[in-house]
């Protein structure tokens, strides 16, 4: 029994169960080990540490919450959540672990472009995120994968840093408006209705995109826009409230509309960067931890502090 179980070890869970830990609480984290940027060379950005290697920073992260008398940690992917009572219940492989809160950091999932050699390149010269990576791409020539009306927004956001900006649709029509395919091209992107079949170069080293008539669209970085998953499917099971976008609604707080769950990272609405994540998570963490004041905990675990009254 744990005063609180956190599925997802990324920045965002790992961040709350450290929290969970300096708090005392007897925290469990889960790990299924496949984050978002598990193939991305270098994160930016967070301050005192760019650029980071993002397996280095769990790595250190793990290794942090291994220092904490009152914190495990278990790889594995956590198939099922249930409420038993006052309880819950996370299923992992056969096992059963119950716990008194939830924090639910499980992510998303990207959907890929279809072309030979893309993970050769992933996370060294092709991203997703234009906000994470579009320093490193500036003054070059860079394409954009996708084909939904949000790659005007995507592609535009990239001028501010390349040289030039090529959309390639992978063989699909242009779902965007007319107005989208206006602005586009009023600011110089060209978009190609054609079928990409590789990339080209090696790791580190990007030439270009061929095309399956030939052509070669020569480039230095490539990004994508076409769909990504949040993981909300254990929320979901808990009858969490979910947004239009298929994120975990959650407060300023992280709580869910379910009591006794709180959702950190990219599984919420907002900005997806790791340094988000991480803040969101250890907000979640705090949360969680002070929940418990004036509670009992769970068995073998420290008293948590009592009810904290308001000054008068």
């Amino acid at each position: 029994m744990y005063d609180a179980i956190v599925i997802g070890g990324g920045p965002a869970g790992l961040s709350a169960a450290i929290w969970l830990a300096r708090y005392r609480r007897k925290v469990l984290l889960l790990d299924e080990d496949k984050g978002r940027n598990r193939w991305t060379e270098k994160a930016h950005g967070y301050l005192g540490i760019d650029p980071a290697a993002p397996e280095d920073l769990k790595a250190d992260g793990l290794r942090h919450l291994a220092t904490y008398s009152t914190a495990e940690m278990r790889e594995g992917r956590a198939t099922g959540v249930r409420k038993d009572n006052d309880e819950f219940v996370v299923t992992m492989d056969l096992d059963d672990f119950r716990a008194k809160r939830l924090v639910l950091a499980t992510g998303v999932v990207d959907e890929f472009p279809d072309v030979d050699g893309f993970f050769e390149h992933y996370g060294a010269s092709v991203f997703h995120c234009p906000t994470c990576d579009g320093y490193e791409a500036r003054d070059k020539r860079v394409v954009v994968f996708g084909w939904s009306h949000q790659v005007a927004s995507f592609s535009l956001e990239l001028m501010n840093w390349a040289h030039s900006v090529t959309v390639v649709t992978d063989g699909r029509s242009f779902e965007g408006h007319a107005s989208h395919l206006a602005r586009l091209s009023g600011n110089g992107v060209e978009v190609r209705e054609a079928a990409a079949s590789a990339l080209t170069g090696g790791r580190g080293d990007l030439q270009g995109v061929r095309l399956q008539d030939g052509e070669e669209i020569e480039c230095d970085f490539a990004f994508f826009t076409i769909e990504h998953h949040p993981g909300a499917g254990l929320a979901e099971e808990l009858g969490c409230e979910i947004t239009g976008e298929d994120c975990v609604a959650v407060d300023s707080a992280c709580t869910t509309s379910v009591p006794g769950v709180y959702a950190a990272g990219d599984i919420t609405p907002g900005i997806q960067l790791i340094q988000m994540a991480a803040s969101k998570g250890a907000t979640a963490g705090i949360e969680c931890a002070q929940s418990f004041f004036g509670e009992p905990t769970a068995p073998d675990a420290p008293e948590s502090a009592p009810v904290l009254e308001a000054d008068p």
